[in-house]
């Protein structure tokens, strides 16, 4: 058996990098360049800054290639042995389906234990690094990131609002009509500036991003309802703190778990929801690890059922699966409680390998 386990390893490794590299270029190239071009032609970028950004943002498309990849490698490799009778040579020679599929369940532990690497120390890491190198291009400049008639955010100061951004014109440095929106995440009140004229200026000393502002209106809304009006010919206030280790780790998925926890624990006036949320990113790491050895379970029997050499049928079952897994993990950002959030990241591999075992039934008398 170790040179069966060698061949149907082999082929289901190398078939696994295959389909990370075709997932890869077909799912996130596409949408990788479309967020190179405004930075690239519109922002003006340097060509450093911008292949920074590429090898950064190309490590967190492995979160999904990854599981999505495995998934497709067993369903083709298994629907090939089937159709060419390899495996009812096996099956003849006394060995059992679960034998021939120790391999693919080895493998995707492997899979899995990289996956969780990446999903907690990697993924992060690279979320805050892009972060980061928006911000630089924010200090380098700060002009470009103005366009009028679009809405721009999430500017995010303490982890606790969300800013939102409007111009309606420019003229030279100055933009005309700057529309600024507070929106409060948990019980806070709201805050409205707008401004005939806006400019955006660094200061160097405090590594801040200041909007000066004339002829400006500033509206908070309380919140008990109470409205506090103010007009100003001048201001100059704050838009982003530039100081990447302070603004960038405001966000739980560009955060460690360690981090995670000892922000919770900073703040005690978290409402329940809010920690739920942050603490639902550690739960989707794990949840998202496993998926790879989840798959397995399901993979190979769907694979068997595969009587026909054509490999496009196994790629577009193994993408209506990613789909519909992934989908399934989106859902969770619909509850607001701890328990809620972790049925549903955790489900789909409980049906992934539910719904395998009923499978592996059903071929091992086939």
């Amino acid at each position: 058996m170790r040179i069966a386990d060698i061949y149907i390893g082999k082929q289901v490794f190398l078939g696994t990098l295959y389909a990370v590299m075709v997932l890869g270029l077909a799912l996130v190239l596409g949408n990788l360049f479309k967020q190179i071009q405004p930075l690239l032609v519109e922002q003006k970028a340097p060509i450093s800054l911008v292949l920074r950004f590429v090898l950064t943002v190309l490590p967190l498309s492995l979160m999904y290639t990854v599981p999505w990849g495995f998934l497709s490698a067993v369903l083709l490799v298994f629907s090939r042995m089937s159709s060419g009778q390899e495996i009812t040579a096996f099956r003849v020679a006394g060995i059992s389906l679960v034998r021939l599929s120790i391999p693919v369940f080895v493998l995707g532990i492997l899979f899995s234990l990289v996956s969780l690497w990446l999903n907690v120390t990697v993924v992060p890491l690279c979320k805050a690094s892009s972060m980061e190198l928006l911000y630089e291009q924010a200090r380098r400049d700060p002009d470009s990131l103005l366009k009028p008639g679009l809405v721009q955010g999430n500017f995010k100061k303490s982890g606790n609002d969300v800013k939102k951004l409007l111009i309606e014109s420019k003229n030279g440095e100055w933009v005309e009509g700057f529309h600024f929106y507070q929106l409060p995440m948990d019980t806070e009140g709201q805050t409205y500036v707008h401004a005939s004229k806006a400019a955006l200026v660094v200061d160097e000393a405090k590594s801040q991003l200041r909007v000066k502002l004339e002829d400006a209106y500033f509206e908070t809304r309380k919140p008990d309802g109470h409205i506090e009006m103010a007009f100003a010919g001048e201001a100059e206030p704050l838009l982003i703190d530039l100081r990447s280790s302070k603004y960038t780790k405001t966000r739980p998925s560009t955060m460690n778990n360690r981090e995670i926890l000892e922000e919770i624990d900073r703040n005690p006036n978290f409402s329940p929801v809010k920690k739920a949320q942050f603490r639902s990113e550690i739960t989707r790491r794990y949840s998202f690890s496993m998926a790879c050895f989840a798959f397995a379970f399901i993979a190979v029997p769907l694979g068997l059922s595969r009587q026909r050499r054509e490999t496009s049928g196994g790629l577009i079952i193994s993408l209506l699966i990613g789909t519909g897994y992934f989908l399934i993990t989106m859902t969770a950002d619909q509850f607001k409680t701890d328990a809620g959030i972790t049925t549903m990241l955790w489900l789909p591999n409980v049906l992934c390998v539910l719904l395998g075992l009923v499978l592996f039934r059903r071929a091992r008398f086939k």
